[in-house]
């Protein structure tokens, strides 16, 4: 029950700081590609694979703090589905190139970010 609570906390601390860095990428980038969406994602990717390889390969984690940052607090985080719903609704409002380089800036920027985090948490926690 308490690895539950802290999941639980961890994704309502990740709710709250997407909420904020999106508004935040918002305010500064503009309304004209959901760049808010972007960035979180791209965060959350270089982040999972930072906490994935520290909690796997070090033992600077326990299996529950492991649990509450990825599965809540990244869980919180991400964006999946505001992603899913941003290019659905450029191929609905019939701008397919908008919502294709959404879907392949998101996915390329993501892959690239996790690769990186990880390199950098195995430059810093070799095992």
């Amino acid at each position: 029950m308490t690895r539950f609570l802290w999941i639980c906390l961890g994704g309502a601390a990740g709710s709250g700081a997407r909420y904020l860095i999106a508004g935040w990428v918002l305010a500064l980038l503009g309304a004209s590609f959901p760049w808010g969406t972007l960035a979180v994602n791209v965060a959350g990717s270089f982040l999972i694979g930072v906490i994935m390889h520290v909690g796997l390969a070090t033992q600077l984690l326990s299996p529950t703090a492991r649990l509450a940052l990825t599965t809540g607090v990244m869980g919180g985080f991400t964006t999946y589905s505001a992603f899913n719903y941003e290019s659905l609704k450029y191929f609905q409002d019939g701008a397919w190139f908008l919502g294709l380089v959404n879907i392949f800036v998101m996915v390329a920027a993501c892959l690239a970010a996790g690769a990186v985090g990880l390199a950098v948490a195995r430059l810093l926690f070799a095992h």
